[in-house]
C-alpha cells in the first residue's frame, strides 16, 4: 500500500486528491473509500493508506483507509 495525506476534498462532487509520500498526486472518488472512512467527515491533512489502480484517465487511489 501507498501512504499519503488528503490534499483536497470536493465534497459536493464526491471526490478529492491525495498527495503520496513520494510527491505524486492521486485522484480518489468516494466509492474508493473503505468503510473505515466517512467521506462526509473527511478533511485535508488526514493521513491515509491506499492502493493505486490505473483508470482511463490515469492512476487513481482505491481502497483508501486511515493510516
Amino acid at each position: 500500500m501507498t501512504t499519503g495525506t488528503i490534499k483536497k476534498v470536493i465534497s459536493d462532487r464526491g471526490f478529492g486528491f491525495i498527495t503520496a509520500e513520494d510527491g505524486k498526486e492521486y485522484f480518489f472518488h468516494r466509492d474508493g473509500l473503505t468503510a473505515s472512512i466517512n467521506f462526509d467527515r473527511l478533511a485535508g491533512g488526514e493521513r491515509v493508506a491506499f492502493d493505486v489502480e490505473q483508470s482511463p484517465k490515469g492512476a487513481r487511489a482505491k481502497n483508501v483507509q486511515t493510516a
